[in-house]
């Protein structure tokens, strides 16, 4: 599951990133805001970031007991 997150949250900063420099947004590719395909992506990876913030304490050696992360 980590990976399917993983990567549906790089999916979403890319878009974020295109977005934010060339004002062009992945979803357009698939017909828009208004196209299923493209709603069921934002959903996704909407979900997998909702799924990151749930599950990220357990598997991250950062955030984990005694990880030397900053914040515990």
């Amino acid at each position: 599951m980590h990976y399917v997150t993983f990567g549906l949250l790089v999916i979403g900063g890319l878009n974020w990133l295109l977005q934010g420099l060339f004002m062009w947004d992945v979803g357009q590719l698939f017909g828009g805001m208004d196209a299923l395909v493209s709603r069921v992506i934002y959903v996704l990876v909407g979900l997998a970031a909702v799924w990151e913030v749930i599950s990220h304490k357990k598997g991250c050696k950062m955030c984990g007991m005694g990880g030397g992360g900053m914040a515990k």
